[in-house]
């Protein structure tokens, strides 16, 4: 595989985004080879669910678009991020049991904790921010036939 690859999608702040972000997500890195019905796949889902949700949700319509990256570094760290010009970053909030919302940052850093990786909320220089998620490449290796080749 390349020493860098990279996937961009944006979309409308709109909550029919956030199965988008999730589809391209999972199907981008379905192309680099992590397949679908892993249990990293199934917490990046979540993750972006609950990144693009976020986008969604907590720009306030002064967001009118966010970006999802997907980077794969040296087979080796992958990072997923997603970017909206909101200024205000995101606050912890205390989440009482009855309340539905506030746990989202919180589900997101115990996934790539879990998944062995780390969370980063950076500013961008529009003013807006990126929260994303820093992983290890984990991609099961493809089995190797009798014949010495690994299949496809």
């Amino acid at each position: 595989m390349a020493d860098h690859l990279e996937a961009s999608v944006t979309l409308p702040s709109d909550p029919a985004s956030v199965s988008a972000a999730r589809a391209y997500v999972v199907g981008t890195l379905a192309e680099w080879g992590l397949p679908a019905d892993t249990e990293v796949s199934d917490s990046i889902r979540l993750i972006v669910s609950e990144l693009a949700t976020n986008a969604v949700q907590h720009t306030f319509g002064q967001s009118p678009t966010f970006t999802v990256d997907v980077a794969l570094d040296r087979d080796e760290h992958l990072r997923i991020g997603v970017t909206d010009s909101h200024p205000r970053f995101p606050r912890r909030l205390p989440a009482a049991v009855q309340q539905d919302n506030g746990r989202g940052l919180v589900i997101i850093r115990w996934l790539a904790a879990e998944c062995g990786g780390r969370l980063r909320i950076r500013p961008t220089r529009e003013g807006g921010k990126t929260i994303s998620i820093e992983l290890p490449w984990t991609v099961p290796a493809r089995p190797v036939t009798a014949a010495g080749q690994q299949e496809p």
